[in-house]
Parts: C-alpha cells; sequence; structure tokens
C-alpha cells in the first residue's frame, strides 16, 4: 500500500528545499519503509541542489539517513518492522566488486545513487499532482518523514533512543567517506605522515581516523581558522593555515623535506588536488574525496607521478556499509571517534538554515532532526 508523506523537494531552478506531500509506493520485494528520525545534510546534496550534478529535478534528495523501520518487501529477509537502522549507499550485491566485498565500486553504482530512479528506471515517489519526480537519491531519498530505500541501504543498529539514532546519521556517507579513506585505504603505519586537505566533515573524519592509526604526524589544511583548531582537538598534531601561510613550504618544513606519505584531499577544489599530489613523498598515495564539477581537470607532473606517487579516488570509504558502520558506531561509543563534535541539529523546517550554514562553513555536519509525527 502506498504512503503519503512530507519531503523536501527541489524544484529546476529554485535553488531551495521545499516541504510538499508527496506519495511513496509500496515496498517492493527488496525494499524497506523507514520513519526517518535523522538525515544529514552533505555538500553533495547542495551539488545536485544547485544543477553541478546531474540529477533530473524535480527530486527528493538526502543521502545520510537513520529512521526506524515501518514495513519490509516480501523478499526482505535481514529487516524487521521496529528495527533501528541508519541508511547507507546502495549497490546490487551480485557484481565482481560486490563480490569482493567493495560495494562502493558496484558495477550499477551510478544508476543506483545518482539518477533519481530504481534500477528498472522508475522513481517511487510523486507530488500531490501524481507527477513522477526523482527519488531513490543513494537508494534511500531521506530528506523526508518516511523514506522508501534498498534493503542493501539500511544497516541494523542498537540505540538508546531516537536521538542518539539521529545524532549517528552522518556515519551513512561523510563520517564513512572520511575515516574509510584512512582506515581502508591508506592504512598509515607507524611513524607514518599523513595530510588531511579540507577540514569539513569529511576531512576532519579522516583526521579522526588517522588519530586511531600508527601516523605519528597528523597535518590539517584549511583557510579557516576555527576549523583548523577543532582539527587539533580531534587528534591534528599540525596544522597549517592555507590563506596566510605557504602550504608547500610549510609541508616541506614539517616533513624535513621528505613529503607526506599520505594524503587525503576532500575539498573538490582542483588547485588543492594539486598541492596535495605535489605533497606526497616519493612512494606516497593522495585518496581524492572531494567531488567537483562534472568534467573538471586537474594538470600534474608526471615526472613526479613516475617516482612510485599515487593518485586514488575513493568513493564512500570503499568501505562495506554493513560491516563498516557498526565498526565506526563501536568506535564512536568508546571514546575514539568523536564525530558528534561536528554534528549540529536542525529541526526540518529549517532545512534552507542548515543548507546555507553547510555551505559557509558555519555548520560542518547539519542534522535534520525529524519529530515523531512530523
Amino acid at each position: 500500500m502506498s504512503s503519503t508523506t512530507t519531503a523536501a523537494v527541489v524544484r529546476p531552478g529554485t535553488r531551495t528545499f521545499a516541504w510538499e506531500q508527496v506519495r511513496l509506493d509500496a515496498p517492493r520485494g527488496d525494499e524497506v519503509l523507514v520513519r526517518v528520525v535523522g538525515a544529514g545534510l552533505c555538500h553533495t546534496d547542495l551539488a545536485v541542489r544547485d544543477g553541478h550534478v546531474p540529477l533530473p529535478l524535480p527530486a527528493v534528495l538526502g543521502h545520510e539517513g537513520a529512521g526506524v523501520v515501518q514495513a519490509v518487501g516480501d523478499r526482505v529477509t535481514r529487516l524487521a518492522p521496529g528495527d533501528t537502522v541508519l541508511l547507507s549507499f546502495s549497490s546490487c550485491g551480485a557484481c565482481a566488486p560486490c563480490g569482493r566485498g567493495r560495494p562502493a565500486y558496484c558495477d550499477t553504482f551510478l544508476h543506483r545513487n545518482a539518477s533519481g530512479s530504481r534500477a528498472d528506471g522508475t522513481s517511487p515517489l510523486q507530488d500531490a499532482r501524481g507527477e513522477r519526480i526523482s527519488g531513490r537519491f543513494f537508494g534511500q531519498s531521506s530528506f523526508g518523514a518516511l523514506a522508501l530505500a534498498d534493503e542493501r541501504c539500511a544497516v541494523p543498529v542498537e540505540v538508546a533512543d531516537e536521538d542518539e539514532l539521529a545524532r549517528l546519521a552522518p556515519l551513512g556517507c561523510a563520517v564513512q567517506t572520511g575515516a574509510g579513506a584512512v582506515l581502508n585505504v591508506l592504512r598509515p603505519g607507524p611513524g607514518d605522515t599523513l595530510a588531511v586537505f579540507g577540514t569539513g566533515a569529511v576531512g576532519l573524519s579522516a583526521v579522526m581516523a588517522a588519530a586511531l592509526t600508527g601516523a605519528v604526524r597528523i597535518i590539517a589544511v584549511d583557510i579557516r581558522p576555527a576549523r583548523l583548531a577543532l582539527a587539533r582537538e580531534l587528534g591534528a598534531t599540525d596544522t597549517v593555515d592555507a590563506g596566510r601561510e605557504d602550504v608547500a613550504g610549510r609541508l616541506a618544513e614539517l616533513t624535513g623535506g621528505r613529503g607526506v606519505r599520505h594524503a587525503v584531499e576532500s575539498s573538490g577544489v582542483p588547485d588543492v588536488l594539486r598541492q596535495a599530489v605535489e605533497a606526497l613523498a616519493v612512494g606516497g598515495t593522495a585518496a581524492v574525496l572531494g567531488l567537483p564539477p562534472a568534467g573538471t581537470r586537474v594538470p600534474l607532473d608526471i615526472g613526479a607521478l613516475l617516482r612510485g606517487r599515487t593518485v586514488r579516488g575513493v568513493y564512500e570509504g570503499d568501505s562495506d556499509p554493513a560491516a563498516f558502520l557498526p565498526a565506526l558506531v563501536a568506535l564512536h561509543r568508546a571514546g575514539r571517534l568523536p564525530f558528534d563534535r561536528l554534528v549540529r541539529l536542525y529541526p526540518p523546517e529549517r532545512i534552507n538554515d542548515a543548507a546555507a550554514d553547510a555551505a559557509s562553513g558555519e555548520a560542518v555536519k547539519p542534522v535534520l532532526r525529524f519529530p515523531a509525527g512530523f
């Protein structure tokens, strides 16, 4: 049976979120209906809203959902109504990358997460006029009181209450992206150096994860002094104010001229990516996480790359959410991954204020907190 709910709809040319009544299809066999209690707001949502990432509009966005399962399709085996879940990205579970435990590189990732439709081309959403609108954003479209998600998107998690569940929402994308790039891909060893370029939610998650490793020097680079101060509190041993200091010279000074063994680029700014690659030591690796506008190019020195340097793109922390998200929850509860310090809660009717605060840097990680009955 279909459901009527309230969702934040982005319509072409508006560059804003507007709450509308929408209708959700009943869950298909592999889908779950979730009452959303929290949804993180990410720069990817803003990029789609503003037309920098192609997705057919109108659409319901949101890809860091957390909530309570209300109903399940007849082929769902892992979840039942009443389960509390975190929502992450979608994957098919059948292709070679999924079979190797790397669903972030699923053969159908882009269609499942960034097309606005199911695998068969349909959307489960329609507006009050009965017109279909894009949904299934990252398999969930969680900027709504209800979300229809793939079973594979939903990760069960035990929580004390719905307030705790809402604050865990950023694990679905931002935290797992930054932490996973460090823990799953770069894997710093004892004595290594690591630089994080950009201290938003993703970059600060990378800083926190690096502090769990044997890295002896964790360097945060940004243009915002307040963010750099927060990075120090979360585990950075050094900071570089890119608005006031010579980044290359300062990194050379901090590393004795050798460069950093690992770099994380989370800003999505082409010149910053170039800086990150040029900062690498011989044999070093730069993990590229930031999402610039489609078609962006960055010139690199091929001679420098030939000396064993690697530039590696990383989706969603190269993680398997079913295993990685519970591990991050455990680290958080042990006090070793304090990502809750990044979270600022907003009531859903202030979604556009939350978006503005995210864009300006006023808030590191806005999370919409949906009250019961919204």
